[in-house]
């Protein structure tokens, strides 16, 4: 029980230490923090009156983003999944970062549901057995059990190496590799259950088609692996961990081919709902070309069709995908543009229009800004704190003092002799 109490004592020094560039950075997402908390504060004694949620448009800015970083969670399996199952060993290495992005990413989905709820103490209503919601027919429950167990498997997971590492002791892989591999499986049921949320209504037609989950996916493992590369180009510059290009070739690799096959996927929905043109497609429609002057989508959607569309030629050239100084730009333009077409341009478009064929446009509120923001703020902080932690683990900075004495005594010469 002491070394469990002293692991989490220096992990968290560890993850509290640093620099003025640092606290600098702690002190920028402290600022949106508490803008969070302000906006959470107004939301929850005034209602949800203060968002720009209508009758109409009910699913907004925070379920965009809630889908968005589902995608982001599930893609810690792209480091994992190579590491384990290819024997790959420079992620092998970083394993562990992946899956503290993984935590990071599922705090932020559960707080994304948390602020689209509007009351947070009516959360346990969502609870299997102890609430009153609609379940096992409910699959926003679903989902949140999901995202819940895929919390607690990389919990288990990443902290039990690390935990290991600290001590010195060695692993129990029949346990550890146990939980990995349901861990990679899991993580690709939790978008695949978040595509089922939305997939499941046909009153929507622009959600109502099979091609949903595996659209979520492939843009998942996409958006994931170019935030993990910007990450890991980070952890490479400012801290002593030195990871290995191939780890970054590995990773650009992903992404190029899932962003080929989500764009191949976005053309074939293009096609199969405007070249016949019905009443079903008009929810696309307005996405594209606007309505009758209602067209606040419209520059959102080709940005992001110029964003990946770029992004997805560049990563074709090797030279270019390899140029680990472009890398971290063309990441980034995916993955904005991924954020674009998997938030905004997925779901107000199937609420717009109504299924009765009401047009009613929506834009979020400075609250809903305030809040968004605010949990984004957290997932960074959560995401600072997390990796600073396992790298202090991985380079061997931080080790429980028993193993310390332990080794030092085996190494000291026997001077009883002499």
């Amino acid at each position: 029980m002491k070394s469990y109490l002293q692991f989490v004592i220096d992990f968290l020094r560890t993850g509290f230490s640093g620099g003025i560039f640092f606290w600098a950075w702690i002190l920028f997402l402290s600022f949106f923090i508490m803008l969070w908390a302000y906006g959470e504060y107004v939301q929850i004694t005034n209602g949800m009156i203060v968002t720009g949620l209508n009758d109409q448009v009910s699913w907004g800015f925070y379920l965009a983003n809630f889908v968005f970083m589902v995608g982001v969670a599930a893609a810690a399996v792209t480091v994992v999944f190579p590491a384990y199952v290819y024997k790959h060993q420079e992620l092998h290495r970083i394993v562990v970062l992946g899956e503290m992005l993984a935590i990071s990413a599922v705090v932020m989905c559960l707080l994304f549901v948390t602020a689209h709820m509007g009351r947070p103490d009516r959360l346990w209503h969502i609870f299997p057995v102890i609430g009153i919601f609609n379940w096992p027919h409910a699959m926003l429950t679903w989902d949140v059990i999901v995202l819940t167990g895929y919390l607690l498997l990389n919990i288990i997971g990443g902290f039990y190496y690390l935990y290991k590492k600290y001590t010195g002791k060695p692993v129990n892989k029949v346990f550890y590799l146990s939980v990995v591999y349901i861990a990679i499986v899991w993580a690709l049921s939790i978008h695949t259950v978040t595509a089922f949320l939305i997939n499941t209504m046909p009153a929507r037609p622009m959600w109502f088609h099979s091609m949903m989950p595996i659209k979520f996916i492939t843009t998942a493992f996409a958006a994931g692996p170019s935030l993990i590369i910007i990450v890991f180009l980070l952890v490479r510059r400012f801290t002593p961990l030195k990871i290995a290009d191939e780890a970054f070739h590995m990773l650009s690799q992903i992404v190029v081919w899932c962003l080929g096959i989500a764009l191949f996927l976005t053309l074939s929905e293009i096609v199969t709902e405007l070249y016949p043109s019905t009443e079903h497609s008009l929810g696309l429609q307005y996405l594209m070309f606007g309505h009758h002057g209602l067209n606040a989508l419209v520059p959102f959607f080709w940005t992001a069709m110029v964003l990946m569309i770029s992004g997805f030629i560049l990563l074709l050239i090797p030279r270019v995908r390899k140029n680990l100084l472009l890398l971290p730009f063309i990441c980034s333009a995916v993955f904005v543009g991924i954020w674009i077409e998997k938030g905004m341009g997925l779901m107000l478009p199937g609420v717009i229009p109504t299924p009765i064929g009401e047009f009613a446009e929506y834009t979020p509120s400075h609250i809903e800004l305030m809040v968004v923001g605010g949990i984004w703020a957290i997932g960074f902080f959560v995401l600072t704190i997390l990796i600073k932690g396992a790298i202090g683990v991985l380079l061997g900075d931080m080790r429980y003092q028993e193993t310390v004495d332990q080794l030092s005594e085996h190494k000291q010469p026997d001077t009883a002799i002499t």
